[in-house]
C-alpha cells in the first residue's frame, strides 16, 4: 500500500501571529508550521502568503494542508483529512465551504445525499482549509508567482484545478470554522462568514462516499434566491447564473402559489429572508427528488443535514446582518427551510411519479420564438430565460432568414454583439404570423448600459466591475463621459418577453427606467457591492482599450416600453456580474 503523508501550516501575517502560533500549538506535533506573509508592509496580498505556504511543504511529505490563521479545527480534523487522502490521493480537498457559496449550496446536496465529500462546482475553491496532492501545490506555485496581481487566490486556485482536470472535493460537514478576527486582505464588507456545516465533534468514516456531476445547485446569496445551472450542449462545460424563481418556473411550478404556503411558517418579519430561504430550500428539495436521489430525509435523525439547513437563511442575509441579528432570526429560518425542503421534495415526487418531463408554469399567447445570435453567453442566458418564462426558443442562423412558418416572433441579438462607438446595443424583436410568417411588425429594444451574467467586460460597467473583482482599482475617465443608464441581463430578459407578448405601439423604446446614473455613482456601487478598492481617475488617453461610449443618439427622448419596468436592484445586479466574470467570463479573458 502506499504511505501518504501529510505536512501543513498555518499562513498568516504579523498582525495575527500569536492567532496563527495558538492554532498550530492545537494541532498534533509537528503537524502545522506557522508560514508569514514574506513581505508584511507591503501591499495586502493573501495569494503571496499562500505561495509561501505551499512551498513549505515538507521533503518527505506526499501532501500539504494550508490552513488560514483564523480558522477553528474539528476534534477529528486531522483523521479525516488523512483518510480522505487515502481515498483521494490525487485530488484537490477543501475542508470548508461559505454558508451562502455555491459549494456550500452542493455540501447541501451531497448532506441529503448521505455522501462524506461532494465535488466542486462552477466557483472559486475554498483555500481557507486545503489539501494538495505535493505535485500539484508545487505546480501551483510555479503558476501562482507569474500572476500575483491578477486574481484571489481562491480564484486562481478554481482555475488552475479545472484547467489542468484536477479532481477537487469539498468535504461534508467542514471540518474547519471560520473564527472571524478582521479581514487583512479586504474581506471584512461580506459581513460574517461562516461555514456551510460545521459540526466540531463529527466522526470519521465513510470517506470514500462522493457525490459528483451536480448539474443545478441552488443556494441563498446576497438576499436572492439563486441558481447555478450547467450549460447542455457543445463546447467546454460552463453553467448558467440564474435566480431560483426563474429555474422553478421553468420546472412547471407557479412560485405565486409558493408564496402563500411561506405565510404563517415564522414570526421573522424580514419577507426577503423569508422567501429566499423558503425558495432555495424548495428548489433544493426539487433537484434532490429530479435527480433520482431518493430515501427519506430526517432532519431530526441528521445532524449534518439540519446544520446545513439551518444556514440557508443565515447566508443568504449575511451581507447586511451581524452576527447578533442573524443569531435572532436563525431559529425561525431554520423552520422555513425545513418546511420548503419538505415542499420541494414533495413536488419532485409528483413529478417522478408522474413521469413528467419538466414544463414551463407560464405560457402566453405568443410563445414560439426563434433566435438569432444566441450562441453566445449572454445569448445562452437569454434562450434560458425565455424558455423558463414558458417560451419555445428555437436557433436559427446568425442572418436569421426567411422565418419559417409556426414562430410567433424572431428575436434578434446581433445588434447587441455588435455595439460599438456609435452603435448602441439593442435587441430586435420582429412579431410574425404564425399561419404564414408574414411579419406583423417589427420593434428595436435599445438595452441602454447592459451588464449582468453573459455580459462582457469591455463595457463601461463590465470594466469597472472586472477592475473590483481582481483587486484591482476601479478606474474611471475624467471627465467621465455620458451618464449610465444600467440594464441586466435578467431584465432584458422580461423585456423581450413581454415585447414578445404584449401589444407594442412604438417601433423603438428604451429599456432602463428612470434617471441616467452619473459614472461616479455606479463606480460607488461598484465598489460597495463587489469589493472596496480604491477609485483612481485618469485621462482617456491614459488608459489603454479605452472606448467612447454612445452619445448623442437621441436614447433618452425615445419611449418607454410599455406595461414593463426594470426590477433588479443595481448593488445586486453588480454583485451577479463579478460573480459570473470571475467563474466564467474569465475563459474568455486572456491567461
Amino acid at each position: 500500500m502506499t504511505r501518504y503523508r501529510l505536512s501543513g501550516a498555518v499562513m498568516t501575517h504579523p498582525k495575527r501571529l500569536p492567532a496563527a502560533e495558538a492554532l498550530a500549538e492545537s494541532a498534533p506535533p509537528g503537524a502545522l508550521r506557522v508560514v508569514m506573509d514574506p513581505d508584511p508592509g507591503g501591499r495586502p496580498s493573501v495569494l503571496r502568503t499562500a505561495l509561501a505556504a505551499w512551498s513549505a511543504i515538507e521533503e518527505d511529505a506526499t501532501h500539504h494542508l494550508v490552513v488560514q490563521d483564523d480558522m477553528l479545527l474539528s476534534e477529528t480534523f486531522f483523521e479525516r483529512a488523512r483518510a480522505a487522502v487515502r481515498e483521494m490521493p490525487d485530488a484537490a480537498l477543501a475542508l470548508f465551504a461559505l454558508w451562502d457559496a455555491r459549494n456550500g449550496a452542493a455540501v447541501r446536496l451531497a448532506a441529503m445525499s448521505g455522501a462524506r465529500w461532494v465535488g466542486s462546482v462552477n466557483e472559486y475553491f475554498p483555500c481557507v482549509a486545503i489539501v494538495l496532492p505535493r505535485e500539484v501545490a508545487t505546480g501551483f506555485v510555479e503558476y501562482g508567482r507569474q500572476r500575483l496581481d491578477a486574481w484571489p487566490d481562491d480564484i486562481l486556485m478554481y482555475r488552475y484545478l479545472r484547467d489542468r482536470g484536477i479532481p477537487s472535493y469539498v468535504s461534508v460537514p467542514s471540518l474547519a470554522e471560520h473564527d472571524d478576527r478582521g479581514s487583512i486582505s479586504g474581506n471584512a464588507f461580506r459581513g460574517p462568514r461562516r461555514s456551510v456545516c460545521f459540526l466540531p465533534d463529527d466522526r470519521p468514516g465513510n470517506e470514500g462516499t462522493r457525490l459528483e456531476g451536480l448539474r443545478v445547485v441552488p443556494f441563498f446569496k446576497h438576499g436572492v434566491a439563486q441558481c447555478a445551472v450547467r450549460q447542455d450542449g457543445p463546447g467546454p462545460e460552463r453553467w448558467l447564473h440564474l435566480e431560483c424563481e426563474s429555474y422553478v418556473e421553468g420546472s412547471g411550478i407557479r412560485v405565486q402559489r409558493l408564496d402563500s404556503a411561506m405565510l404563517g411558517l415564522t414570526e421573522v418579519q424580514d419577507r426577503e429572508a423569508v422567501r429566499g430561504t423558503w425558495l432555495t430550500s424548495f428548489a433544493l428539495g426539487l433537484v434532490h427528488r429530479r435527480a433520482g436521489r431518493g430515501g427519506a430525509l430526517d432532519p431530526d435523525a441528521d445532524p449534518v443535514l439540519a446544520e446545513a439547513l439551518a444556514t440557508i437563511g443565515p447566508g443568504g442575509i449575511s451581507h447586511r446582518r451581524s452576527e447578533e441579528q442573524i443569531a435572532e432570526v436563525r431559529d425561525g429560518l431554520a423552520r422555513v427551510a425545513r418546511a420548503g425542503l419538505e415542499a420541494g421534495l414533495a413536488a419532485g415526487e409528483r413529478r417522478t411519479a408522474a413521469g413528467q418531463k419538466p414544463r414551463p408554469a407560464r405560457t402566453g399567447p405568443a410563445h414560439c420564438v426563434g433566435l438569432v445570435g444566441g450562441a453566445s453567453p449572454l445569448g445562452e442566458h437569454l434562450a434560458r430565460g425565455l424558455a423558463d418564462r414558458g417560451y419555445r426558443v428555437t436557433a436559427l442562423g446568425t442572418e436569421g432568414g426567411h422565418p419559417a412558418p409556426g414562430l410567433d416572433a424572431v428575436v434578434d441579438l446581433g445588434p447587441l454583439h455588435q455595439c460599438g462607438e456609435r452603435t448602441p446595443a439593442s435587441v430586435v424583436v420582429t412579431l410574425l404570423d404564425r399561419a404564414d410568417g408574414t411579419v406583423r411588425s417589427t420593434h428595436t429594444l435599445y438595452a441602454g448600459d447592459l451588464y449582468g451574467p453573459g455580459c462582457p467586460r469591455d463595457s463601461a460597467i463590465g470594466r469597472m466591475v472586472w477592475d473590483a473583482v481582481r483587486y484591482q482599482p476601479v478606474v474611471v475617465t475624467e471627465p467621465p463621459g455620458p451618464d449610465l443608464r444600467p440594464l441586466h441581463t435578467a431584465d432584458l430578459v422580461d423585456a423581450v418577453a413581454h415585447a414578445v407578448t404584449a401589444p407594442v405601439k412604438e417601433r423603438a423604446v428604451l429599456l432602463p427606467v428612470g434617471d441616467p446614473l452619473a459614472v461616479r455613482h455606479v463606480a460607488d456601487a461598484v465598489r460597495e457591492s463587489v469589493r472596496p478598492v480604491p477609485l483612481e481617475a485618469v485621462a482617456p488617453a491614459g488608459r489603454p482599450g479605452h472606448r467612447a461610449r454612445p452619445d448623442g443618439l437621441g436614447l433618452p427622448d425615445l419611449p418607454p416600453l410599455e406595461g414593463w419596468k426594470p426590477v433588479r436592484e443595481l448593488h445586486h445586479g453588480l454583485h451577479t456580474f463579478a460573480q459570473w466574470l470571475a467563474y466564467e467570463g474569465i475563459r474568455h479573458a486572456p491567461d
